[in-house]
């Protein structure tokens, strides 16, 4: 990995040389966009029963060793079942889908893998499109997601989704059928609204190492979603946020808290990517692929009118009512049934 070697130091936020520049430009959100998990000073929120249900039916952890670097990757189900390989957003991991696979489990062999500088996989000098479809085969085949015999379908949220929809371009014969989650192929947001006030960075800085906080409560305290919007079910926003933290050593053998991700992860990764990305839109993609999106998704329709969708003609849409671009904070459920009524009778 690529941190840096030196210990971080962690200053009481009541310290005058305190700096806690959030990874997005927070001024002007609401409390429940910026600190949604603050209220709970560093308590887990109440949750219902099937989510409880759900994290009961606990993964099988493990590291995949691609081009040279540990990826860490979560499993479920019965090998021989068809393979559903999931992945993640930007900045994200693994567990994001760790309240949602058990769901899909019964009838698959189920996979979540975290990227290279995500999660608890490792950090790379330089990042690339390529790379990651290279890992998410090695994964698939480490999940054992072909061992039924069917080639795996492959599932993938926002930053992962265009990974999914760039692997199924290039390498249409691996996979059976592509699922893209509110998945956005325009530009980055312009940096000014209609009204031209400063509109907030849903990207790392990658100025800066992240921020190290002296307690998981002051962490937690700091997560919020990007892009910025309100965090529907609390309780999924408190999962993943624990999960996307790391106990690091301070001076004096005291520990603090950072985030898992790579911060400078844009800064290292191909730039010709995204573009890449548009052309392959324009050729015939070999594998049928679908796209559930937020209703309500304020990233989706601003990619849209800013240029035509690269997605075939024929691709199926399920839009998910209520519903933000983090479909799994605020709508976990109708995610479930959305995926798992399609899985039933799509691909034919």
């Amino acid at each position: 990995m690529s941190e840096a070697t030196d210990r971080p130091h962690a200053v009481d936020p009541s310290g005058e040389s305190y700096d806690d520049r959030p990874l997005t430009d927070g001024d002007g959100l609401p409390p429940e966009v910026k600190v949604p998990l603050a209220q709970f000073a560093g308590a887990e929120p109440p949750s219902p029963q099937w989510f409880k249900d759900a994290l009961a039916d606990a993964p099988e952890r493990s590291f995949v060793e691609s081009l040279g670097s540990k990826i860490e990757l979560l499993t479920w189900g019965e090998v021989g079942k068809p393979g559903l390989l999931l992945v993640h957003g930007n900045s994200a991991h693994a567990d994001w889908w760790s309240f949602i696979a058990p769901f899909l489990a019964k009838d698959y062999r189920v996979a979540a893998m975290s990227l290279a500088g995500m999660g608890a996989s490792d950090w790379r000098e330089r990042y690339a499109f390529d790379d990651f479809v290279a890992d998410a085969e090695a994964c698939a085949r480490a999940g054992e997601l072909y061992a039924s015999g069917e080639k795996p379908i492959y599932v993938g949220h926002s930053f992962g989704g265009i990974q999914v929809f760039y692997a199924a371009a290039r390498n249409a014969e691996r996979m059976r059928a592509a699922i893209l989650v509110d998945t956005i192929f325009g530009p980055p947001p312009p940096k000014r609204d209609a009204q031209g006030r400063p509109m907030p960075r849903s990207l790392p800085t990658g100025d800066r190492d992240n921020r190290v906080y002296p307690t998981l409560t002051a962490a937690l305290a700091r997560f919020r979603l990007m892009p910025p919007q309100p965090a529907g079910a609390l309780f999924v926003a408190d999962f993943i946020a624990r999960r996307s933290l790391k106990e690091v050593p301070l001076d004096d053998d005291e520990t603090g808290w950072t985030w898992r991700f790579d911060p400078r992860m844009w800064a290292k990764l191909d730039p010709t990517a995204l573009r890449d990305v548009r052309a392959l839109g324009e050729l015939a993609i070999g594998v049928p692929i679908a796209h559930i999106y937020g209703a309500e998704s304020a990233m989706l329709q601003a990619s849209l009118t800013q240029r035509p969708s690269p997605l075939p003609a024929d691709s199926i849409e399920i839009a998910i009512p209520a519903s933000n671009h983090h479909i799994m904070v605020d709508q976990p459920l109708a995610l479930v049934a959305a995926l798992r009524a399609l899985l039933a009778a799509w691909p034919a």
